[in-house]
Parts: structure tokens; sequence; C-alpha cells
């Protein structure tokens, strides 16, 4: 199953006992997946849903929290949605309900937000309002460095609401409008993971985290080997320069070349790809690192300081392009 069908599931399971949870759960789900309507004149409360099994379960909760039996319908999924998704729909008794959960204030409006109660409440019923919303309108992709969980909200102030009860949790959520629907975004892994666990999805979180651990190792190793790619690219640029340079040096110089800067840039030529403390090993008798590159050096500079005099070309010019020593 995809990541969201997984929170999903596993959110459809959890069963809070305690009134003001299952209320704050229940409130969320009818405010983020459909909310009022106007039918024939009388104020309805539907919500439409993706699922059969949390159809049924609203259903359930609402009749046995507010006594009111709800109509279950299979409509056309809307709001962008793909295939079928299911309605249920209060319309006997729908200004009450509506008034009860909130949805309606004392003065008959739509209430644009969430009720007061139930973002100010305990932790709880914080939790049971992320819980109702994410099983109406939420979303979870893939661990990576686009990885976000986020929830379609009605609007704006309802994406508010939901970014406050997010911070009493602990939980860094953001509120953004994305090609004109309000949404709440959480995208920092760990936040994502606390989101996850708070809401209820306990076993999710941990394999979403498992693999967002194995993503940063794997991106980490994919690091390091382009690292080493690139360090031996240089290397191997560089060691060509190197040679070329010490070529041309001693075509500048000729017979003009003191025997012990000769041998460190015939060194240079017969082992091209050593470096400096191979060469090192290499001369005979021994020298070391400091003193190879101090030889290749004078040699280069003598080389130069002579093609200045005569007017040509220094080593410089036998590097060829793109190259750097």
């Amino acid at each position: 199953m995809s990541p969201t069908a997984d929170v999903k599931s596993e959110l459809a399971a959890v069963r809070d006992p305690r009134p003001t949870a299952r209320v704050a759960e229940l409130t969320a789900i009818l405010r983020f997946s459909g909310g009022l309507h106007s039918i024939a004149g009388r104020v309805a409360v539907e919500a439409e849903l993706e699922s059969d099994l949390l159809a049924r379960r609203v259903a359930r909760d609402i009749m046995e929290l507010y006594g009111v039996r709800p109509e279950l319908h299979r409509v056309q999924a809307s709001g962008g949605r793909t295939g079928g998704s299911f309605a249920v729909r209060v319309i006997d008794g729908g200004e009450t309900l509506a008034r009860q959960t909130g949805l309606l204030d004392q003065r008959r409006r739509p209430v644009r937000g969430l009720p007061n109660k139930l973002t100010t409440g305990a932790r709880p019923d914080l939790a049971a309002v992320w819980r109702g919303a994410f099983l109406a309108a939420g979303s979870l992709s893939d661990p990576g460095r686009s990885a976000a969980l986020e929830i379609a909200c009605p609007s704006g102030e309802a994406a508010m609401a939901l970014v406050g009860a997010a911070h009493r949790l602990g939980i860094a959520a953001k509120a953004r409008e994305v090609r004109g629907v309000p949404r709440v975004v959480v995208r920092e892994g760990e936040a994502i993971r606390v989101a996850l666990a708070e809401m209820g999805a306990v076993r999710t979180a941990h394999a979403w985290e498992e693999m967002r651990q194995r993503r940063e190792v794997r991106a980490g190793v994919n690091r390091l080997v382009n690292f080493d790619d690139a360090n031996l690219r240089r290397s191997a640029q560089a060691a060509v320069a190197a040679c070329a340079r010490v070529e041309r040096a001693l075509e500048i110089l000729g017979d003009d070349v003191p025997a012990h800067l000769r041998e460190a840039g015939d060194l240079r030529l017969s082992h091209r790809d050593a470096s400096l403390d191979e060469l090192g090993h290499h001369a005979d008798p021994p020298l070391t690192k400091d003193a190879v590159a101090g030889r290749i050096r004078r040699l280069l500079a003598m080389a130069d300081k002579k093609a200045v005099a005569a007017g040509i070309p220094g080593t410089e010019s036998a590097v060829p392009e793109g190259f750097e020593d």
C-alpha cells in the first residue's frame, strides 16, 4: 500500500474511549470531509469519505454520540479524487447535529475554522483532531527530500486552527495555499514521525522512520562515493597536467638540466599515476615527498625562466585545456 493508505488503515482502527476525544475526532472528520450543506432549505451535515469502513465508523459514532441515524450513500468522488467515495449524510436533525458538533454557532452561522473548545482541549483531544483531519483529507509521501505530511483544509481558518493544535502537540506544521487550496504541511522528517505517532499511527511511524534512516544512509554513501569520484578525477587531471609541464620543461632545458632535477622529472614521467610519496620511494636513494616536490618545482621554475628569456611558451602551455595542475 501507499504511505497514505498505510496511515489511514492504522488510524481507522484507533478507538479512543474518552468521549471528548471521540467528539473531537468526529467533528474534525465532518469539518475536513465536507461539512454543511443546504438541502431543500434545511441544514444537512455530510462527510465524503474514501472508504466504506471509515464511512460506517463515522455513521456509528454519530448514532452513539448524538442519537442520530445518518444515511449512507456511494457517490462519485469529488474534489479531484479518483474512483468512488462514500457519503455519510444527516438531513433530519442535521442542524441540531451541526450545533452540537460546533459546525454552526449560536446564530446559525457556519464556523469557518474549528470549534475553539477542540483546539484548546487536552492533549488526547488535540491528537484526535489531527487524526480525524488526516482520515478525512490527509496524505503522506515517501521519505526523501520532498517528503511531506499534508492535510487539505476547507478554509484558511481551519488550516490555522489545525496548525495551532499541532504546535500544542509539539509538531512543527505550517499553513500554506497550493493551487487555491489551503493546506497544513509537515516537512521535517522527525516532525512527520512525531505527527504520525501522536495521531496513533505508531506502527507506520516506526516503519516510516526506518525507511527514512535507510534512505539517509544510502544518500550519505552516494555523497561519499561522488566525493571520492570527484577527488579521483581531480587527482588524475592534476597528474596529467604535472606530467605535461615536466615534459615541456625537459624539452626547454635540453642538456642544461641538473642531474638531480632530471632524475625527479624522469620519475614523474615514469610513474604518472604515483603520488609524490610513492615517487620518493622509487628514487635511488629514496627521497621524501617534500624533496621530490621541491625538485620538480625547481625544474619547472628553471624551465619557465629560460622560456621567458627566449620568448617561447613556458611549461603551462603544455597543459591540455580543462586540466589543472
